[in-house]
């Protein structure tokens, strides 16, 4: 009989993808019948479903899992890096029942939406190291305050800038986005910095832009829904403002146009190949822009700071990132699954995630570690990012909710609509989905 867990790469899970996708919909309802009861005696091999591996760690985490529980051993499948490709083979893999599935790498805005649907299983607190853990990071493994999902990394965004760049032109770190287009244009006008692109962030159509989005509304002092999740606020003089930095920043240079096409990996790579000033992405760029393989131009280079603020915003905000992990309701040897999300949790691996791959763990001690921070130095900046970080909307309809959101925006910096009335139309479509 041959294994069923095999280890599906992107270009596999993508053709997957493109066979299922009449099957999947954004829409999602709460089934009505409720689930059978989870069985964490049954124990055995499983596998761990996650988004590419950008890193190239996660397998070595699970070599050293498997060395331990000969028995029960993990398959990594891995699917698309994209996010929103990511959820939809999973919807389809719950619309199967699909046993296969059983440790879920899920991104933190689902929880919501896959516990509704009673699609994850409900997890003992008890079970888990908690309260080691950051407090928001924790919240979004929760729906209606029962445990569904518990983090293994947390996200906050940073700001990454070609320091040397900086000091040849006398220019701190910008706190505001205006200062950051004022160090450009000095940048610039030197002779090593003459042909090179100021920012790049995500904005291509898919969750990333979403992200981008939130970031330049929260910047201008607003927020895209309320905090109790039940009232869209994307009609307002602040969300405006942000829509309208983004749409400037094309149409005057700031952002070059090809960004309307990148993904994270792609402004990574912007960047590590000296094209870029400034750029928005994550923590696990920090140590991929390290290298000093010759994959990265801007080795010893560059540092971090926070995102800064826009107009009419007294900061900087980051969207609140990571990741999950979770249990599959269809999925077999939940008792090996619950022990393995410990392992992928516990303190050792977290901190050796941390050194390897710099990606923002969810442990509050490992950002005063005096081993990582010695190698990290940038952890206090990522720690005062993620203090102020908020939440993507936390609505059980959020596929559908990100989609609307995308659609306003890509059209906005298409040039197709006034960024007022795109975002007075996302009003009403928000309105709709969110009550």
């Amino acid at each position: 009989m041959s294994n069923p867990y095999v280890r599906i790469g992107s270009a596999a899970a993508a053709a997957l993808l493109l066979l299922t996708a009449a099957a999947c919909s954004n829409n999602s309802s709460p089934s009505s019948s409720g689930p059978a009861p989870a069985d964490f005696s049954e124990r055995g091999p499983i596998s761990f479903v996650v988004g590419k591996d950008t890193t190239g760690n996660m397998q070595k985490e699970l070599d050293t899992w498997n060395a331990r529980n000969p028995n029960e051993k993990v398959t990594l499948v891995e699917l698309p890096d994209s996010a929103d490709q990511q959820r939809n083979v999973m919807l389809q893999a719950f619309q199967t029942k699909n046993p296969d599935y059983a440790v879920l790498g899920t991104d933190i805005i689902w929880t919501a939406e896959f516990a509704a649907n009673q699609w994850i299983t409900e997890l003992d607190p008890a079970q888990f190291e908690l309260d080691a853990m950051l407090a928001p990071a924790v919240e979004t493994g929760k729906y209606r305050n029962k445990l569904y999902a518990v983090p293994q990394v947390t996200n906050g965004a940073l700001l990454y800038y070609r320091k040397d760049l900086l000091d040849a032109v006398g220019a701190k770190p910008p706190t505001t986005m205006d200062e950051l287009k004022q160090i450009c244009a000095q940048v610039k006008a030197t002779p090593q910095g003459a042909g090179l692109d100021c920012y790049g962030g995500q904005f291509n159509k898919y969750e990333g832009l979403t992200v981008n989005f939130q970031e330049a509304v929260g910047g201008s002092g607003g927020q895209l829904v309320d905090s109790a999740g039940t009232k869209a606020m994307v009609n307002t003089p602040q969300a405006t403002q942000g829509l309208q930095w983004m749409v400037d920043s094309f149409n005057d240079g700031t952002i070059p146009r090809a960004a309307m096409t990148w993904k994270e990996e792609e402004s990574r790579q912007a960047f590590q190949s000296g094209k870029l000033v400034f750029m928005r992405n994550w923590p696990h760029v920090y140590s991929l822009a390290s290298k000093t393989d010759g994959s990265s131009q801007v080795a010893g280079k560059f540092d971090v700071t926070k995102i800064p603020a826009l107009p009419g915003g007294s900061t900087g905000v980051s969207s609140l990132g990571g990741q999950n992990l979770a249990v599959s309701q269809f999925g077999r040897n939940k008792g090996t699954a619950v022990d393995f999300i410990k392992y992928m949790t516990s303190n050792e691996t977290m901190q050796q995630r941390t050194l390897a791959t710099s990606r923002a763990a969810a442990r509050a001690s490992i950002y005063t570690d005096p081993v990582i921070t010695e190698k990290l130095n940038y952890m206090p900046t990522l720690l005062d990012s993620l203090k102020t970080a908020q939440p993507r909307p936390v609505v059980v309809k959020y596929g559908d909710v990100t989609v609307a959101i995308q659609d306003s925006v890509y059209g906005a910096l298409q040039g197709q609509k006034k960024p007022d009335q795109a975002l007075t139309e996302l009003q009403t479509r928000l309105d709709t989905l969110i009550k």
